[in-house]
This record gives structure tokens, C-alpha cells and sequence, in this order.
């Protein structure tokens, strides 16, 4: 029997399990061949199993939102990168290696740093079986978001091109979902906050997600060799991406946006790294001698977040009356005392949101500060890291930024000078 008989065969036998399942009334049976063909794809075509996580990504639902389960995995992504890292570590073991300049690329190096660090964090948390999970987690997003995926853009040079497709489709689905939902609540600013759910926490978290998709979905509109129809297609997608992050009231998605673009404007003047960096260690220095003279003139503005666009941006910089903006002083300022309270190991992986509220002073307390342990993190990709893994953690996130950052800049001075 040849490769292809025996294919036809077995979408035979799983349209029929499927059929019969959907006959008898019995949901298991009819996923069932559904299930079977991810496991053959996990063993046999990788590049094909993450095509399905990615597309899945934007879609999966987090089933604790709906009482099923306490256990806070996404559905169906998150077990399934659970079961691609059992695959590759028990790959590992079997004697398989990855490829030599993959594992010595710098930022490999980083990320593998950084996870081993991690990993020696767990042992003096605060909560090892919270820790413990994070690092597992991290694992997996490691392996199947880095790892893996950096073998199949290597295999194939169109794999990345793709990748962006696989994640923009369904994200451009949860859009309309989200954009038709606040419609029914006339865009207002308070119902932005929760529209998205259940494919997303919050509206932070979904406006992070569109902020990062739209410079590659604008890059894909200008990249040459592709048919008109791709063109007009990744348009309308970056219109659409654009759109979604501009009403998910997400200002730090905002603000993100616009020092990328910035960032970007100063690498086409052929500005190099090193000058940038002198430039903001420069006004870094000078922030920090008119400190007082700033904070008077933040104190001015009075303009809380609001229902209009033009009032909820002027909104960014007050710190003297809006909630959200406070509220993450208070959440920097815990971060920076329990890393002073546990400054080598820190309090544990994924244990900020659970520890934080003893540290709370009175004077930056808001009226949404909470003492439980369900809602938020440190909101700061670096404060988190150094209040839950000590100094080191804080450090090998830096190292990440610069060594990206160091790439990127070389790499387009290649692109612009080959």
C-alpha cells in the first residue's frame, strides 16, 4: 500500500469515527480524529502542529473564567505546548540535538541563562508549587515559540511569513468579536476593559497583543515580491489590527506604538545603538536632577482617563488623579521593596500578584488596589522579573533587551549597506 492509499484510508476511517460520534451524540468521538491527527503532526510534521497552536492562540479561552476548572491553562494551546515539550525533551534524551549556531546565537544563550536562572529561583520561593509552574510554563513557551520556531524559519524562508498569517487571521476574528461587542456598549471606555474576554484577561493584555502585531502586519504591506491580492489582503489586516488597538483604550499600547515608530525612524537616519544609548543615558541623568521640577508639572495635569480618544491620550501622563495611572506607581513601588527585601533570589517565579499586598503604602493605594491575589502583576516587564527573581533576573532581562536590540540594529545596517 502506498503512502497516499494508506492517507485516504485513514481520512476514511476518521471521517467515519467522526460521523459516528457526531451521530451518537458522543463530543469525545467526534475530536477524536481531530486529536489523532495533532499527535501524528507532533511526531511526524512539527511545522504543520505549530501552524495549528498559532492559529489557535488568538481563540483559546482560559475555562477557570467559566467555573469548569481551577486549573488557569488556555484551551486547547497551553496542553498542547505542554505535550510538544514532552516530545522534544523525550527527543533530547533519545540523543537528537539542536542545531550547533542555534545554540551558540547570543540570544540563546541568554534566554538559556535566564531560564537556568529561573529554574534556581524556584527552590527559595515563597510558593514553590506556584514557581514551579511558572518555570514549566516558561518551558514550554521556550521550546515551541523559540526553539521550534526558529527551526522551521530556517527550513523555510516563507515559514515566516506565514507564522504572521496564522496568528493574524484569528486575531482579526477576536477583533470583530471585541469591536461588536463594544458597539453594543457604544465604545465606552469602561465596558473596553472586558469586551474581549473570554480570549483575553483584560484589555491590557489584548492591546499588547495588537500593539505587537501591527508593525509586522504594516512591514508585510511593503515587502516586495507578492501578488496584489497579498498586498490588499495585509492592508486591510493592518487597518483592521490598527483599529482594534486604537479602541482597546490600552495606553500603554499607545505609547508603545509610537517609541517603536520612533525607534525605527532613527534607525532609517542611520543613528547606531551606541548613541541612542549615551543619548538616553544623557536624559536619563538629566531626569534624575530636575526629578522634583517634573513631578510639578506631571501634577498639573488634572485630565483622567476618558471616553475620547484626544482626553484619554492627554490622560497618559497624569499622576496626580488617575487610577490606573497610580496604580502603577503602587505596583512599582512594591516591586522595588520586595526586591529589596529579597534581593539575590527574589520572592519566586509568578508570585508578585500573590505577595504585594503588605507592601502597599497608604499614600499610593487607589480605589481599584486590592489585597487578594487576583489581579495583575507588577506591570513591568522589568520590575517583575527583579521583585520575583532577584537582581540576576532583573539583569538577564536587560541582557535580552540589549542583545535584541544589537541584532536589530546590525541587521538593518546589513539590509541598508549589503
Amino acid at each position: 500500500m502506498t503512502k497516499a492509499h494508506a492517507g485516504w484510508l485513514a481520512g476514511l476511517v476518521m471521517t467515519l469515527l467522526a460521523s459516528a460520534g457526531w451521530a451518537l451524540d458522543i463530543p469525545h468521538v467526534m475530536v477524536l480524529p481531530l486529536v489523532i491527527l495533532l499527535i501524528w503532526w507532533g511526531f511526524s510534521r512539527t511545522d504543520l502542529y505549530l501552524s495549528a497552536v498559532l492559529f489557535l492562540v488568538p481563540l483559546s479561552i482560559n475555562l477557570s473564567e467559566f467555573g469548569f476548572t481551577s486549573i488557569g491553562w488556555y484551551m486547547p494551546t497551553e496542553p498542547m505546548l505542554f505535550a510538544l515539550l514532552l516530545l522534544v525533551v523525550a527527543q533530547w534524551l533519545s540523543g537528537q540535538s539542536f542545531d550547533r549556531d542555534f545554540l551558540r546565537h547570543p540570544v540563546t544563550y541568554v534566554v538559556g541563562m535566564g531560564f537556568i536562572w529561573m529554574g534556581l529561583t524556584v527552590l527559595p520561593s515563597s510558593d514553590v508549587v506556584v514557581s514551579l509552574k511558572a518555570w514549566i510554563s516558561r518551558a514550554w513557551f521556550i521550546i515551541s515559540f523559540y526553539v521550534l520556531l526558529a527551526a522551521w524559519f530556517q527550513r523555510d524562508i516563507k515559514a515566516r511569513h506565514r507564522f504572521l498569517a496564522l496568528l493574524l487571521v484569528p486575531l482579526s476574528l477576536v477583533i470583530a468579536y471585541t469591536l461588536i461587542r463594544h458597539a453594543g456598549y457604544g465604545f465606552s471606555k469602561d465596558a473596553g476593559h472586558w469586551v474581549m474576554k473570554p480570549f483575553f484577561k483584560d484589555h491590557t493584555s489584548y492591546g499588547a497583543v495588537l500593539a505587537l502585531m501591527l508593525p509586522p502586519a504594516v512591514a508585510m504591506v511593503f515587502q516586495s515580491r507578492q501578488s496584489t491580492l497579498s498586498r490588499v489582503l495585509w492592508t486591510l489586516g493592518a487597518i483592521w489590527v490598527a483599529t482594534g488597538t486604537i479602541l482597546s483604550f490600552t495606553r500603554a499600547a499607545w505609547v508603545s506604538l509610537a517609541a517603536a515608530g520612533c525607534l525605527w525612524v532613527l534607525m532609517c537616519l542611520g543613528f547606531r545603538l551606541k548613541t541612542l544609548f549615551a543619548a538616553g543615558l544623557a536624559v536619563f541623568v538629566g531626569l534624575i536632577f530636575s526629578w522634583d521640577a517634573l513631578v510639578i508639572q506631571l501634577e498639573r495635569n488634572k485630565q483622567d482617563s476618558s471616553d475620547d480618544l484626544a482626553q484619554h491620550v492627554e490622560s497618559i501622563s497624569n499622576v496626580s488623579s488617575d487610577a490606573s495611572n497610580l496604580e502603577r506607581l503602587n505596583r512599582w513601588s512594591c516591586a522595588l521593596d520586595m526586591f529589596q527585601e529579597r534581593p539575590v533570589f527574589g520572592w519566586g517565579p509568578g508570585t508578585y500578584q500573590f505577595e504585594y499586598a503588605p507592601f502597599q503604602k497608604s499614600d499610593l493605594r487607589t480605589i481599584i488596589s486590592t489585597n487578594n491575589g487576583d489581579v495583575g502583576n507588577a506591570h513591568s516587564e522589568y520590575l517583575g522579573p527583579l521583585a520575583e527573581q532577584g537582581l540576576l533576573g532583573g539583569l538577564f532581562f536587560l541582557s535580552l533587551l540589549l542583545v535584541t536590540f544589537h541584532l536589530g540594529f546590525k541587521l538593518q545596517r546589513t539590509i541598508s549597506n549589503p
